[in-house]
């Protein structure tokens, strides 16, 4: 027997392997824990330090500001542009306004002017007639018996010669005397004084033009002293003529006159021609 078999050993008793496995696997999972917690860190970590994404948030954050900022400036630029454009429109109203006005008072002016020289021609037209008219009664009174019965007969042998369209014109021009007179007149009440020769000419199929001065060259100009029943007398110049009627022999004639006498029959001595043209 050894000498020291009686003294207990100091060794510490080998562990089984179980319990060594099952350290070993608690430490490498406090290990594993470790690197893991480790790895984590830096990666929560991360956010916050890589600031480098902030540029590229700033630079879209600049686009859009720079967008906003452009579309302002249109908006403004289409402001100004409409602003323009209504103040155009206003001044070419204006303008129109002020020309329609100018035209308005151009026509009345035109309009008071026409008046003043129609009545300045009427009235030049009534001291001829009354010029004519004194000037015919004192050669009428300084003419002999013997004159005037001359006349009468060789009226009366021109009325009584009047056949075929002569009497119809005169026979239509006569059955008008008592309508009224209004200027443009045409019948079959009312007339002017070309409207009723146009119409009585008419009866017989022979058209006239409508007016006094084209009325006054339609035929063969005659003289006073050889007029012939159905001959168209007229007052004025030939092609100037501001009035005319229908001869109808015995030294009258048939005409509308004016809007106090309207058509009548009268002796040439009422209101002597100017001038006659004969059409049939």
């Amino acid at each position: 027997m050894s000498l020291t078999a009686h003294i207990p050993s100091h060794r510490k008793p080998r562990r089984n392997a179980p319990k060594t496995a099952l350290r070993a696997g608690v430490a490498g999972g406090v290990l594993s824990t470790i690197a893991v917690a480790g790895a984590a860190g830096p990666a929560q970590a991360e956010p916050v330090t890589q600031t480098i994404e902030m540029p590229t948030i700033t630079a879209g954050l600049s686009t859009a500001v720079a967008a906003s900022a452009q579309a302002t400036q249109q908006v403004a630029q289409d402001l100004q542009t409409q602003a323009q454009e209504d103040a155009a429109a206003a001044t070419a109203a204006k303008t129109a306004k002020k020309a329609k006005a100018e035209a308005v008072r151009k026509a009345e002016a035109k309009k008071k002017a026409e008046a003043a020289a129609k009545a300045k021609a009427e009235a030049a037209e009534r001291a001829s007639r009354s010029t004519a008219r004194t000037t015919l009664s004192a050669t009428s009174g300084s003419s002999t018996g013997t004159a005037a019965s001359t006349s009468s007969s060789s009226s009366s042998s021109s009325s009584s010669s009047a056949t075929g369209s002569a009497a119809a014109v005169i026979a239509f021009a006569q059955a008008q005397v008592g309508d009224a007179y209004v200027p443009g007149g045409t019948g079959p009440n009312s007339w002017d004084c070309s409207g009723l020769v146009q119409a009585a000419f008419r009866s017989v199929n022979i058209d006239l033009p409508r007016v006094s001065q084209s009325q006054s060259t339609a035929g063969t100009q005659v003289s006073l002293s050889n007029l012939q029943p159905g001959d168209i007398l007229y007052w004025g110049g030939a092609g100037s003529a501001y009035h005319v009627g229908i001869y109808v022999g015995n030294g009258q004639f048939v005409g509308a006159q004016n809007s106090s006498t309207g058509v009548v029959q009268r002796p040439l001595s009422y209101d002597p021609p100017s001038g006659a043209v004969r059409v049939l």
